[in-house]
């Protein structure tokens, strides 16, 4: 089986909430429909991956779900993660927590994380609006890796493609 890998990257906060629901809808329900099977790779690190991770949950329910896994790549395990275990399996149809970033300095954990989601990607779906942050950061590594990129904020998409 193929499997066709995508990750997510973006502002914590987001201000355009509805535009981005429905960008994300689109490129999700195409993804589903034209790929053999999909791996979304999500973190949980401010309101663009919980929209990302509620969005593809959406999508597989109302199109299709038997092609595609939402899979939550943590930088390492968490008192959250630990407490909430049960509920974490629940929502997200696999739970990694990422070697090389466990054991790295916790203030470098999540972009050796991010580094690594981009690596296995394919595509990466970004919400970048500013020249600065993680996310900008892990963007600019995806672009010197010479990965698919897509920005789903209006402003930038220049720039990430």
């Amino acid at each position: 089986m193929n499997t066709y890998t995508v990750c997510f990257f973006g502002h914590r906060e987001i201000y355009n909430l509805f535009e981005l629901e429905e960008k994300l809808e689109e490129h999700i329900r195409i993804l589903l429909e034209s790929k053999e099977y999909v791996e979304f790779l999500v973190g949980r690190n401010g309101e663009f991956d919980q929209l990302v991770s509620s969005t593809v949950r959406r999508v597989k329910r109302n199109y299709r779900d038997d092609n595609s896994a939402l899979v939550l790549v943590l930088p390492y395990l968490s008192a959250e993660y630990e407490k909430n275990e049960e509920a974490f399996q629940e929502y997200y149809d696999e739970v990694e927590i990422c070697q090389s970033s466990s054991v790295a300095h916790f203030k470098a954990a999540m972009q050796v994380r991010n580094r690594e989601m981009v690596d296995r990607a394919d595509l990466v779906l970004c919400y970048i609006e500013r020249k600065s942050g993680g996310a900008y950061q892990t963007v600019l590594y995806a672009k010197k890796q010479n990965k698919q990129i897509i920005n789903l904020a209006g402003g930038m998409t220049t720039f990430c493609e």
